[in-house]
């Protein structure tokens, strides 16, 4: 009897060994299938109007909405591959002659437009992702969502203007194209825009990435991808 005993203590140990398992791949490929998604919106957000709000006499780029959410909804490294496939299509978009105000970066040096374009954006999705995840351990599910809607804008504008300026912000190139004040306008601009796109990927973020977490209830301890 004792030994019969023990194999089923094996056996039911082996079962919920496999049944986590099949959780975790359940989970993981969820997870994967949300990111691809997320990143096929992020692509058709860059290269159509649908990412772009014009509000006035500013432009209010919304891309970094799907970043956002990614980083809610899969975690860190979810955010990080959504925010380098939103700094990638930039720099195609200035490739593609799509961005004409970046083309003189572009012609200046590549490479550092490169960086200035995908590094901003790696880092803001997924710092976002580790606000999110930093969040949940103190408050709730929709003002962790709301931190992460929030870091994802603020990190991605205050980290383009400082690598701006950081590779850019001297070259004689600029100077000689728009004059030695040509930061203050952009600095006007960037003082609009800011705000406009933090509230907006505030409200949508938190509304879509509180939804999706609702609805998929494993994804909100960001495990797996993340």
């Amino acid at each position: 009897m004792r030994r019969i005993h023990k194999s089923y203590i094996r056996s039911d140990g082996r079962s919920g060994s496999k049944e986590n398992n099949y959780m975790k791949t359940l989970r993981d490929t969820r997870k994967m299938v949300q990111l691809a998604v997320l990143v096929a919106i992020i692509v058709l957000m860059s290269f159509t109007p649908l990412g772009f709000v014009p509000i006035g006499p500013v432009t209010i780029a919304i891309t970094v909405i799907p970043v956002a959410i990614a980083a809610i909804v899969i975690g860190p490294v979810g955010g990080a591959v959504a925010g380098g496939v939103f700094g990638f299509c930039a720099f195609l978009r200035i490739l593609f002659g799509l961005s004409p105000f970046f083309a003189l970066f572009l012609n200046y040096n590549p490479f550092f437009t490169f960086v200035l374009m995908v590094v901003p954006r790696v880092l803001c999705g997924l710092l976002a992702g580790y606000a999110h995840s930093l969040a949940q351990r103190f408050l709730n599910r929709t003002l962790a969502a709301a931190a992460a809607s929030l870091t994802a804008p603020l990190v991605n504008t205050i980290l383009f203007v400082s690598t701006w300026i950081l590779l850019f912000g001297n070259t004689d190139t600029f100077v000689n194209a728009y004059g030695r004040g040509f930061l203050i306008p952009f600095a006007a601009i960037i003082s609009i825009n800011a705000p406009i796109e933090a509230a907006v990927c505030l409200i949508v973020g938190v509304a879509v990435g509180r939804t999706l977490i609702h609805v998929f209830p494993g994804n909100s301890g960001n495990k797996g991808l993340a």
